[in-house]
């Protein structure tokens, strides 16, 4: 890849000039690539005037919206470093989060002014509103298609903390070409696409699946500001949408309404990520119509490394896929393309430049040799397709055995009364360890723990029986919609 990128509004307003680029639904309003790019323009001019100089950090605390797109735009334009923020979290955490990057101004949506002041006012900095900032953009005009150094950083997003206190990962603008030639060629992005926008901008997904890869390609995105399964099953029954991204938790909940069967989900091609789409589930959709294609992805790898091809969708239910266009994968301790388990390495150009200020943060994440260690246990087969066996870090060993949790939450998944499972290890005075299991009913059912024990023993080897099954009204998530097991452990203590 290049050292040098031309500027991603600048270009594809060359190319595509008038073609829709985005349209809010919030607002009503469409963006054509020739408004985006005037807007950025505006927008890294008018922030530039404000004395933000390369390498300073803008923090961002909104819901989704068009503008959004536009300041992150601007920032490469203008080398500064955007960092949205969860505006899930409480004010303390965001505190925290942003000490160390040490932003310089908080641009803010309605829906979080008093939380933005509040944060601008501990940190001793200025912010603004979206819609006060956007009347100065609005003076922009489209300029020249200049070039961006590749691996100067571009935005920041950070870790989801279920390990621990969350880390800024550098994103830029190389991972961006990197992500949408990979997702790009996998799923055929093509300036007819026509995505939608739910997920939020605070996490990866929310940018680079699919939207910035959409954008990049020529497509169109429609933008919701956040996530509702009757506004977006709406949307999806419409016709308008060609590509769809969405994690577990959102299959599953389209899958309780109704309105699931009036969506034509054979003329929308759906991915999902996050973590393993269930093979019920998989299974539900495909009777629907739908290949839903699963993927592995981290912040860290910008995010798209695996995708399943849609001819093996059903053969290889459970694979990810293998390893797309400009990402190079090991399983360490296993021979390069033999079939095999261990951990999965990953090197090429999407692969992120390390942790922002945090030297030491990165050096652990890589090998001697350069090689990304996700942590994950990849199992490889002997056609190259892989599934992923669980996090390191969730394993646990009762009685000298090493236990798998997603292995017992896919018999768990199986039982027809169970919507949702988790497993996580705790101390056993007996075992070592033991696993305890935390599961969902489904809508009017009730679960028996001893009777969910009993059926994992007609699955399952003895050693990986759950010793406690709780039954749950909702589990302790992640922005991306995953299970926080730290929280469900600290139940447990």
């Amino acid at each position: 890849m290049f050292d040098l990128i031309p500027d991603m509004a600048a270009k594809r307003a060359e190319l595509s000039g008038e073609a829709l680029a985005f349209h809010d639904v919030q607002t009503g309003l469409d963006w054509s690539f020739r408004d985006v790019d005037a807007a950025a323009n505006g927008a890294a001019d008018a922030l530039t005037s404000k004395g933000l100089k390369e390498g300073d950090r803008i923090a961002c605390l909104t819901l989704n919206r068009a503008e959004f797109f536009v300041l992150l735009l601007a920032c490469q334009k203008a080398g500064l470093i955007l960092c949205p923020l969860n505006w899930r979290q409480p004010l303390a955490e965001l505190v925290e989060v942003l000490g160390p990057v040490s932003p310089r101004l908080i641009l803010h949506d309605d829906a979080f002014a008093v939380t933005a002041t509040k944060l601008a006012e501990a940190l001793s900095i200025s912010c603004e509103s979206f819609d006060q900032s956007a009347e100065s953009w609005a003076a922009g005009r489209p300029g020249s298609v200049g070039m961006i150094p590749a691996d100067r950083p571009w935005y920041l997003l950070f870790t989801s903390g279920t390990t621990g206190r969350p880390k800024a990962v550098i994103q830029t603008a190389r991972m961006a070409w990197a992500n949408a030639v990979n997702i790009g060629q996998a799923i055929h992005l093509t300036p007819a696409d026509r995505s939608v926008n739910f997920l939020p901008l605070f996490h990866t997904a929310g940018i680079n699946l699919y939207t910035l890869p959409v954008f990049l390609n020529g497509g169109g995105s429609k933008i919701l500001p956040k996530f509702d399964a009757a506004d977006l099953l709406d949307l999806l029954r419409s016709g308008e949408i060609t590509q769809f991204f969405g994690v577990p938790a959102i299959y599953q909940a389209f899958s309780l309404s109704a309105d699931v069967d009036a969506v034509d989900w054979a003329a929308i091609r759906c991915g999902c990520g996050g973590a393993p789409l269930p093979e019920p589930l998989i299974r539900s959709f495909a009777e629907r119509g739908a290949k839903v294609l699963n993927g592995f992805g981290m912040t860290e790898t910008g995010p798209t490394v695996f995708l399943m091809d849609e001819q093996y969708a059903e053969a290889k239910i459970g694979s990810v896929g293998r390893p797309q266009m400009l990402t190079e994968c090991r399983l360490a301790g296993v021979p390069d393309g033999a079939a095999g388990e261990g951990e999965i390495l990953l090197r090429g150009p999407n692969i992120t430049p390390g942790y922002f200020e945090d030297p030491e943060a990165t050096r652990a994440a890589f090998t001697a040799d350069g090689w990304l260690r996700t942590g994950d246990v990849g199992l490889r087969d002997s056609d190259g397709f892989l599934r992923i066996v669980d996090r390191i870090k969730d394993m646990y060993i009762s009685g000298g055995e090493n236990v798998y949790p997603a292995e017992v939450e896919r018999a768990l998944f199986e039982h027809p009364d169970v919507l949702e499972a988790a497993v996580v290890g705790v101390p056993d005075p007996r075992w070592g360890e033991t696993g305890v299991a935390f599961v969902l009913a489904r809508p009017g059912q009730t679960i028996e723990p001893e009777g969910l024990r009993a059926w994992c023993r007609d699955r399952l080897a003895p050693y990986k029986i759950p010793a406690k099954v709780e039954v749950l009204d909702e589990f302790p998530r992640t922005a991306a919609g995953k299970v926080r097991k730290t929280d469900l452990r600290a139940r447990m203590a």
